[in-house]
Parts: C-alpha cells; structure tokens; sequence
C-alpha cells in the first residue's frame, strides 16, 4: 500500500516537476533552501552611508492675506520672520575611493552641517558639491585624507524589466542602516510630478523617510537607481517607491566633472521644441495602432530642433534606437545628453518614416540678458531685471514666462523688496503697455507717465496677477 500511494504521489507531481525549469524549481537540498541575498548586500552596504543634516529655516509668525508678500503694503502689520533649526537625516552611496556621494538632491539642499556615517562608525564632515534640483539628485564630497573608501558600482537601468528582484537599502526613520527587498513594479514611470523629468523606477521594496538618497540595488550588485520618493497616506511604506534612474546619476556626475554646472545644477540640453504624449484619440487620427512616442507641436527657429530638421506635427517614435514611451521618456533621455553629443530621433511623418541627428547644443543667449538695475521713485526701485532668452529660462527655472523681463536680484531694503517683489517674478505689463525689454520697462516706469501710480501685472510661478502701487 505505502509502495503503491508513492507511486500515485510521484505520477501526480510528474507532470508539474516537468513544467519547471532549473531556474523555478522548488529547492530539492537543503543548500538551495539557504539562498540568501546576503552576498549582494555584503559587497553593496559598505559604501552605503547615512546622511544627517542640520539646515536653518524661517517662517512668518503670521499668515498674510493669500500669504503673497505683494498684499503686504496694505496692511499697517508687521510678520516678523521667525528662525528655527531643522535636522533631518538621509542616505546615499559612495561612487569612488577618493569620497565623492551621491544622494538626493532634497536631502542636502540648503544644509549648513551634513555629516555621513559609514556602516563601520566612521564620521566625516561632508561639503556640498552640486545640488540638482530638477532630477533631485545631490553630490557630496568627504575628505578622506588619503584613505580609500568602499564604492558601489552604477550600472545602467535600461536593461531592467518588471518583476526583476531588487533591494533598498538606507537609513529609514534614522534607526540604522536596512536592507528591503521587492521588484521592479514599473519601468518608465511618469506622471508623478515628483522633479522635472518624471521618469521613474518604481519598486515595491520598502522605502520609507530616511531611505531617501540611498540605492536601489540589482541581483549583480550594481546599482540601478536611486530610492528618491513613495506614495504614502501615512508618511510609511505602501509598497510604491520610486527611484532615479541610473543613467541620471551618470549624467550629473558627469555634469559636475566637466563643469557644466548653473546656480540650479546641471547645464543641460536645450531641447527647442515642443513635444507632447501622445492620446488614444491623436494616435488614431494618425493612423497608429497604439498610442506612442511625442508628437512635436512646436518649433524654436534656429533652435537645435529646428537644425536637425524636425516639424511641427512630426512624431518621435524612437531615440538612439530606443522606442519612446511618451514625452516624458524623450525629456528624460535628451536630458542625459552630454553637450555635443549627437542622438538619433526615428520619426514617423505622413511620408513615412524618417532618422534625423539632434545634437545637444546649451539653451541659446538670445536676446542678450541686457541687465538693468531699476531705480528711482517708482515701486521697482532696487530691483534688477534682465531680458527672457531660452538660457534665462533654464537658469532661473521660469517656465510659462517665453519673452519680456524677469527679476534677477533684488537689493536687500530697497522699494522693490518692501512691496514684495521676487527674484524670478516675470514683468509682464505697466498699466495696459507690455514689456518687451528691460530698456521699454525703465521707460514705462517714469513717474510722469504714471501721476496716480502703476498698474503692474507680475508673473509668479506661470500665474498673472494685477497690482496697483502707489
């Protein structure tokens, strides 16, 4: 009987035994049972490092009316601003001997004091070294007096495909380094607003505040992304985190060995043109199966774009070979550009299909920046104005303002400061008469063409609003 139920058992399994291959195979010893990621996390976690920063911060002790410094003049009030010293605590991976770390850009940022422990105890002072807020990716550099550090290997993320094994690993709620593990969730993610080029890993390996900085880990040991932000209701892991893409990583680093660095970070690829995702509705007019690529809906004359023979109404379909997701992708993959550096675009035309070169040239200085320092008895007085060009607009991070003028500094005590003028506020118009430059503004602004004061319509953060000062 016990012969015969064996043999029931083994023809039962049989058939299931030969649907598996080695490689999913139920672990038949007990050296297979005792797989670990152990291994990975062991050449990995030394050059993990936790972060903690001290940063000085300043509130008003009071809300004013819509909390715009612009409604200021019409109250009798005085805010007074309020300091207070704010810690917080991150991570991130040393990428050579020398002390060079890479982290998020929002864990440093404005820190006076940082201060990264190694998994062994050791404590160095670390100094700032770039700040790129648009990928939120951060550079930090410890004096290491000549001894060399354990690094970590960055590899590129192209290759990663949904449900590939990956690890976190980071300094969550401060309470010490932590290894979790998950899969990749999504490649290509978009449509987080999390930074500027909205392109993601996501992962549902554990990520929670303090773990932010830190690498997200491939099967080799490389690391593939770095562990940026979550979805959360409640401040902890929901099992969606998000992660930079390595290739990011690179190009900032890069960046910031060339020089090719602004006050906002990284100097990157004027893109010249406008392109947008591509709807179910748009593909079917154009006669594709499936919405793909960026359909180009606007074109910078003289622009690198326009070099390289793009249209408007052309459909960017694949870049270096590589097909495009969305617009967010072909953002993403121009960005990673080195200046100089040449990319093909596949582009799909009402003609058929076309390969075109883009080359990655910096934004264009036209027109000249032409700065002027307004003064005089008007309510700009103290300000300092400069002209809008596509360079302007990615030094200063002021999309939704393409021409006229755009405030650059403002002297501390001056007219401009006390109304509650902003450095990167747009002057659109003085009464009903546009600004088209910063001579036609000092113009406008004489106090005899203004005898009952101005009517000033500022742009802040690509919203208009009217106001009157007098």
């Amino acid at each position: 009987m016990k012969r015969l139920l064996l043999a029931l058992l083994v023809f039962a399994f049989a058939p299931f035994a030969h649907a598996q291959d080695a490689s999913t195979a139920v672990p038949a010893s007990p050296e297979q049972v005792k797989l670990s990621y152990a291994p990975i996390v062991k050449k990995v976690a030394p050059a993990v490092v936790n972060i903690y920063t001290r940063r000085t911060v300043q509130n008003r002790g009071m809300q004013m009316m819509f909390n715009d410094p612009l409604f200021e003049q019409f109250f009798n009030g005085f805010a007074p601003m309020r300091k207070r010293v704010e810690q917080s605590l991150g991570s991130g991976f040393i990428i050579d001997t020398h002390g060079l770390i890479v982290t998020n850009a929002h864990v440093i940022k404005d820190a006076e004091e940082i201060m990264v422990v190694l998994t062994d105890g050791r404590e160095y002072a670390a100094k700032s070294v770039l700040v790129d807020t648009p990928s939120d990716i951060g550079l930090l550099r410890v004096d290491t007096k000549g001894v060399d550090l354990p690094v970590a290997v960055l590899a590129s993320s192209d290759a990663l495909e949904v449900g590939d094994l990956v690890l976190a690993i980071g300094n969550p709620f401060g309470v010490g380094q932590t290894v979790t593990s998950g899969i990749v969730s999504a490649v290509a993610r978009s449509n987080t607003d999390i930074n500027d080029f909205d392109f993601f890993i996501q992962t549902d390996a554990a990520i929670n505040p303090g773990n932010s900085g830190g690498p997200l880990v491939a099967m080799d040991g490389t690391v593939i992304g770095v562990n940026s932000a979550i979805y959360s209701r409640s401040g902890g892991s929901l099992g969606i985190g998000f992660a930079v893409p390595s290739e990011m990583v690179r190009a900032v680093i890069a960046a910031e060995k060339s020089g090719q660095v602004s006050t906002r970070g990284v100097k990157r690829p004027w893109l010249g043109f406008v392109a947008q995702t591509m709807t179910s509705d748009i593909a079917n007019s154009l006669g594709f199966s499936h919405p793909q690529g960026a359909l180009v809906s606007d074109i910078v004359a003289g622009g690198p774009a326009d070099d390289a023979g793009l249209k408007r109404g052309d459909v960017i379909i694949a870049i270096n070979d590589r097909p495009l997701r969305d617009a967010e992708e072909l953002r993403f993959r121009i960005a990673t550009l080195a200046m100089g550096e040449s990319a093909s675009l596949k582009v799909k035309r009402q003609d058929g299909e076309e390969t075109l070169t883009f080359t990655a040239t910096p934004p264009a200085e036209i027109p000249a920046r032409d700065a002027v320092t307004v003064t005089g008895a008007n309510p700009l007085d103290g300000a300092t104005v400069i002209n809008v060009s596509p360079a302007v607009i990615e030094d200063m991070d002021i999309a939704g303002q393409n021409d006229g003028v755009v405030v650059q500094a403002i002297r501390k005590g001056s007219t401009a400061a006390r109304v509650g003028l902003e450095i990167g506020d747009g002057i659109i118009a003085v009464g009903d008469r546009k600004v088209s430059d910063t001579r036609k503004l000092q113009s406008l602004l004489d106090p005899r063409a203004n005898p009952r004061g101005w009517v000033i319509t500022i742009r802040r953060q690509g919203r208009d609003q009217t106001v009157i000062l007098r």
